[in-house]
């Protein structure tokens, strides 16, 4: 009995860890480079944590201040105002708004705020069944952009948020 109580204890101990271990989390990432005569850059990553998406933004070269947060439908910065990444992504077909509305596109992030050097950090958590990292899903931005604009969002101007011209753009890929 002395012998078998550490092993049955391990075999439970292992059991469980193996419950909390759910494999490797889906990660993407968008690496924002300016649109023509601008200089806002930066990093965006999407991890998904169980049924949500942590997304981490670091961008730099804003003016301080409120500005536009999105997902765009196309994956396309090509354009030199980056008017190639399309509209909004809003694949549920919705009214625009700020991601704490209950109507608004699975894309509106809301709005970034530049410090006086021009630095901006979000840290959004947004569900599972909003966005997802699985390229197959409808609401999928893997593949899509992403876009920072000069002016903030107003959360209720269709189908925009009014948010100005495009400051940087970027591609969101699986890592």
């Amino acid at each position: 009995m002395r012998v078998l109580t550490p092993i049955l204890l391990g075999s439970v101990l292992l059991a469980g860890c193996a419950a909390m271990s759910s494999g490797p989390k889906p990660i993407a990432v968008a690496t924002l480079s300016p649109t023509q005569g601008n200089q806002t850059n930066g990093t965006v990553s999407f991890v998904q944590k169980g049924d949500q998406i942590l997304v981490d933004a670091r961008i730099d070269g804003l003016s301080p201040g409120a500005h536009g947060f999105h997902v765009h439908e196309k994956g396309d910065c090509s354009a030199p105002d980056a008017m190639s990444a399309g509209g909004h992504f809003n694949p549920g077909g919705r009214a625009h708004g700020g991601p704490s509305h209950a109507e608004h596109h699975a894309g509106d992030f809301g709005n970034l705020e530049a410090d006086a050097s021009g630095r901006a950090s979000l840290q959004l958590t947004v569900p599972a069944s909003q966005i997802s990292l699985d390229k197959g899903a409808a609401n999928s931005i893997v593949g899509k952009g992403l876009i920072v604009h000069a002016d903030p969002d107003d959360f209720k101007t269709q189908p925009t948020g009014n948010s100005g011209k495009r400051l940087a753009c970027g591609v969101i890929s699986l890592k």
